[in-house]
C-alpha cells in the first residue's frame, strides 16, 4: 500500500493539539495548489461529527463537497478518516490516519496518509508524477500543514 507518513512534535498536550486539528482546521489547513480538493479549490474545511461523521469543504459559491469520513474518533489519541479529491471515481479514496502521543510536555502528531494506490498515476491528482516523487511531494504538503497546525496549536 502506498502511504505517506509524517512526523511533528508540537508544545501542547494532546487534547489541546486534537482540538485544534479537529475544531480549527479552517484556521491551520493551507490550500495547495498541486493537491486540490476541488477544481475550484479548497473552500473551508470542517469536520462534523465523531466517529461516523464528516470532513466537508464549503467552497466560496456555498456549494459543499465531502471529502471524506470519520472511521475512527478517539480523542485525545486517534483520528481516521477517508479521503479523496473530487476529481476521484466511484471507489478511489485514500485514507488518513492521525496519532497523538504525549511526549513529556509535547504531543507528537504522526499522520499516515495511505491508500494511493487506488488512484493511477495518470490521474489528474497524481499531475503524472513517478511514484516517489508523488508520494515526497504529498509528505511535503503534510509537513507544512502539521506546521501550520504547530503555530496554532501552541496558543
Amino acid at each position: 500500500m502506498n502511504s505517506v507518513l509524517v512526523a511533528l512534535r508540537i508544545d501542547a498536550p494532546p487534547q489541546q493539539v486534537f482540538d485544534a486539528f479537529v475544531n480549527d482546521i479552517a484556521l491551520w489547513w493551507t490550500p495547495d495548489d498541486l493537491f486540490r480538493l476541488t477544481p475550484r479549490g479548497d473552500g473551508v474545511l470542517r469536520f462534523e461529527g465523531g466517529e461516523g461523521g464528516r470532513l466537508v469543504t464549503t467552497l466560496p459559491n456555498g456549494k459543499e463537497f465531502e471529502v471524506g469520513k470519520t472511521t475512527s474518533w478517539a480523542p485525545p489519541k486517534k483520528l481516521s478518516f477517508t479521503w479523496r479529491q473530487a476529481t476521484f471515481a466511484e471507489g478511489q479514496v485514500t485514507h488518513v490516519e492521525v496519532v497523538f502521543e504525549a511526549v513529556g510536555e509535547q504531543t507528537r502528531v504522526s499522520v499516515t496518509h495511505s491508500g494511493w494506490d487506488s488512484v493511477p498515476q495518470e490521474h489528474v491528482a497524481r499531475h503524472n508524477f513517478p511514484e516517489r516523487v508523488f508520494l515526497q511531494r504529498q509528505g511535503e504538503h503534510w509537513r507544512a500543514l502539521l506546521a501550520s497546525l504547530h503555530g496554532l496549536s501552541r496558543r
